[in-house]
């Protein structure tokens, strides 16, 4: 599966040829290098490792490995297997690997919500009414489980707890324009992150 990093430019929204307003995400999509080649023969799989985004500050290992491709430390290296094409050490992958109308995945890690309850983490209405001298449960989840039987809470009950800042993959994006000389890719809908976060484009 060919693939690429980005980073989530932010969203805007482009008129097709009928007219009609789409809201669409702008990613900058590499130039990414090529760090590492797994082969069937040395790693028992077939893979490119691609770095993206130039490391401010790197360890030695970090370093030594950059220097084998002849680059320098990247702060975000992800493992694509399969990958299309030819490539050997130190190649750049570009945003051309993308055309224009074809459909992709796009991966990345949400945004934190913190500690959030039943009504807004899982969509609950509430229980009781706002009257019959009730103050304090409009938002609360209701009953989590029996008394007597079975006397525990069963596992995978929805609760409140900690919101967001987790992987998400939103699939077939249609991309709507390849701007090369940028690096940038537009793709139709949101993805997931906030701006300047780090993404994987897979195809």
């Amino acid at each position: 599966m060919s693939g690429l990093i980005g980073k989530k430019v932010g969203m805007t929204s482009i008129f097709d040829e009928n007219g009609k307003n789409i809201p669409c995400t702008v990613i900058e999509a590499g130039p990414c290098v090529v760090t590492q080649v797994r082969t069937e023969e040395v790693d028992g799989y077939s893979a490119l490792q691609l770095g993206f985004d130039d490391a401010k500050t790197a360890n030695k290992a970090a370093q030594g490995h950059a220097k084998k491709a002849g680059t320098v430390a990247k702060r975000k290296v992800v493992e694509f297997q399969d990958f299309e094409g030819e490539y050997k050490l130190g190649d750049a992958v570009t945003v051309e690997v993308f055309k224009e109308g074809q459909f992709v995945d796009v991966a990345g890690t949400s945004k934190g919500k913190g500690f959030q309850g039943v009504v807004k983490r899982h969509g609950f209405g509430g229980v009781g009414q706002s009257t019959h001298g009730q103050h304090n449960r409009l938002r609360a989840p209701g009953s989590i489980g029996a008394a007597s039987y079975p006397s525990r809470v069963f596992k995978g009950m929805r609760m409140a707890g900690q919101m967001g800042n987790e992987r998400v993959k939103v699939q077939n994006l249609r991309v709507l324009k390849v701007v090369a000389e940028k690096n940038l890719l537009v793709v139709k809908g949101c993805v997931p992150g906030h701006k300047n976060s780090y993404v994987i484009i897979e195809r």
